[in-house]
C-alpha cells in the first residue's frame, strides 16, 4: 500500500478531493470538477495526469473505460490514515446530546444504550450499533513462570474458573553467565512470579496490560518487553467474550444509499444484522492491544471487514470501558463513500462518554 511519503502534496491533495467529491455525489469523478470545484491550482489536464498515477497505485479506480474515477479501499485507507482529522465540532455536539438525552439517574442502562445508538443513528444517517456490557469477567486466581530449556520459559496462567492457559516464549539473550546458571534463571523466574501474582491476583484478564512495569527492580527490566507481549498474547487468547445484545439503528436509512441497490446484498447485510449478531460480535468488539486512556478508533473499510456481507461497508468501531476493562463496543456502519471525519468523531465521543458514565461512583 502506498506510504504518506509516496504521494507528492499534489497526489495527495488530488485524492483528497476525489474522494470528497464522491463521498457527496456517489458518480464517478472527473478531471474539470474537481479543477471547476476545489482549489487545486492547477490544470484539468494535469489532475487527469495525477488521477492516472494514484489509479496505477491502486487507489483509484474506473468502473467503466469511459467513466471517471472512484476511491478503492486502499485509497480510502489512505484518505482515513493521512489525509482527514476527525470533526471535533461534531464531537462537541453529540456529546452535548448524549448529555441532554441520556438519564442515568431513572433509566436502565439497556435503555439508556438504545437512546444513545438512537442519537447515532440519527446524527450519522448510518447504521448504528452498541454492545450491552459484558456481564461475565476472568479472572486471575495464580500465575507461574517457568523454565523450559535455556531462553525459553512458559507462562502458566490458572483463572477463578480453575481454568488453565500457558504460553511459551523466547526470552532475548541475557549475557553468558545468567545462561549458563539455570538455578539463578530459576531464582529470578520465581522473583518475577511472585511480583506478577501480588500485582495481578484477582483482577481481570483484560487488566494485565495496565501493570506498572517501572515497579519491577532494573535487574529484571529484561523481562519487561517479553512479558508485556506475551501478556498482551494471554488477553486475546483467553478473554473469550460472552455474545449479548447488540443495539442496533439506523437500518432503513442507510439502505436507501446507491450501494445497496441490489436486493441480494440488502438481504444479507440484513441478514447478518439481524439474525447472526453471534458473528457481528466478535468483529465490534475487539479488545485493543493497548488498555487505559489510549483508546484507539477501529476503522476496517471494505474487503479489511472479515464477514462477507460487509465488504462493500465500512466499520468503525471502538471500545468502550469500565475502569480499566472495556466491557463494550461502539459502532457506525454505513458504505465506504462515508463520510469519515463525522463517523470517527460520532464513535469516539460515544464511547469516551459511556465509558465516562460507567466510571463514575454509583
Amino acid at each position: 500500500m502506498f506510504q504518506q511519503a509516496s504521494l507528492t502534496n499534489r497526489q495527495q491533495q488530488i485524492l483528497w478531493a476525489t474522494i470528497r467529491h464522491y463521498i457527496a455525489t456517489a458518480e464517478p469523478v472527473g478531471s474539470k470538477a474537481l479543477a471547476t470545484e476545489y482549489d487545486l491550482s492547477v490544470s484539468p489536464a494535469t489532475i487527469r495526469s495525477c488521477m492516472g498515477v494514484l489509479e496505477k497505485a491502486g487507489l483509484l479506480y474506473q468502473p467503466h473505460t469511459s467513466a471517471g474515477r472512484v476511491p478503492s479501499d486502499s485509497g480510502y485507507r489512505i484518505y482515513v490514515d493521512q489525509l482527514i482529522t476527525p470533526s471535533d465540532s461534531l464531537g462537541r455536539r453529540v456529546e452535548h446530546l448524549l448529555a441532554d438525552h441520556l438519564n442515568f439517574e431513572e433509566a436502565s442502562f439497556e435503555a439508556i444504550l438504545r437512546e444513545a445508538t438512537q442519537i447515532l443513528a440519527t446524527v450519522s444517517g448510518y447504521i448504528a450499533l452498541i454492545t450491552l456490557p459484558q456481564t461475565r469477567t476472568t479472572r486471575l486466581r495464580h500465575l507461574q513462570l517457568v523454565q523450559i530449556e535455556p531462553r525459553r520459559v512458559m507462562l502458566i496462567v490458572v483463572t477463578d474458573s480453575y481454568e488453565t492457559q500457558s504460553v511459551l516464549m523466547e526470552l532475548p539473550p541475557l549475557g553468558d553467565e545468567m545462561t549458563q546458571d539455570e538455578s539463578m534463571m530459576d531464582r529470578e523466574l520465581q522473583i518475577i512470579s511472585n511480583f506478577l501474582n501480588s500485582k495481578l491476583r484477582e483482577r481481570s484478564l483484560s487488566e494485565l496490560a495496565s501493570l506498572d512495569w517501572s515497579e519491577v527492580d532494573r535487574e529484571f527490566a529484561q523481562y519487561a518487553d517479553c512479558l508485556k507481549r506475551l501478556l498482551t498474547d494471554l488477553i486475546r487468547r483467553t478473554t473469550a467474550p460472552v455474545p449479548t445484545q447488540i443495539m442496533i439503528r439506523g437500518i432503513s436509512e442507510v439502505l436507501r444509499q446507491p450501494e445497496f441497490s441490489e436486493l441480494q446484498q440488502v438481504k444479507n447485510l440484513v441478514h447478518l444484522l439481524e439474525e447472526e449478531q453471534d458473528l457481528l460480535w466478535p468483529v465490534i468488539f475487539e479488545v485493543p492491544e493497548t488498555l487505559g486512556l489510549d483508546r484507539r478508533v477501529k476503522v476496517r473499510i471494505g474487503s479489511e471487514n472479515p464477514l462477507e456481507p460487509m465488504r462493500t461497508c465500512t466499520l468503525v468501531s471502538a471500545t468502550y470501558q469500565q475502569g480499566e476493562v472495556p466491557v463494550g463496543s461502539v459502532g457506525i456502519l454505513g458504505p465506504t463513500r462515508m463520510l469519515y471525519e463525522n463517523a470517527i468523531a460520532l464513535v469516539e465521543t460515544a464511547a469516551n462518554y459511556l465509558t465516562g458514565a460507567l466510571s463514575e461512583p454509583a
